[in-house]
């Protein structure tokens, strides 16, 4: 099978992807048997969530050299995936902001 030029950006070298951060944010409970995480390779906001055992997720970080998201990653992740959910400027967005606003004021804030 050939490889299309189009399947490997100009420039980049086949080590690149090794070189590139890979990020895990555990989404799961500590003590949980199993650890549900999201990985992301290059850019925290474009992710594969993923279950493991303990032992196989603690094997796994270690040979991909992962690191944890930073708070301001998970801030940013959280962000676009609401914009997603609910996108901007829709008729759904506008009723998540018209529940948000009415629970609010019914407890006071």
């Amino acid at each position: 099978m050939s490889r299309l030029p189009s399947q490997e950006p100009v420039g980049m070298r086949p080590d690149t992807f090794n070189r590139m951060t890979k990020y895990v944010r555990v989404r799961s409970q500590p003590g949980d048997r199993f650890v549900e995480f999201d990985f992301a390779i290059g850019d925290p906001t474009l992710f594969v969530e993923l279950v493991m055992p303990v032992t196989a997720f603690e094997r796994f970080c270690r040979a991909q050299g992962a690191v944890a998201m930073t708070a301001a990653q998970t801030a940013e992740v959280d962000a676009q995936m609401e914009k997603w959910r609910y996108g901007e400027g829709t008729l759904m967005a506008q009723n998540q902001n018209r529940s948000a606003n009415n629970n609010n004021s019914e407890l006071g804030n």
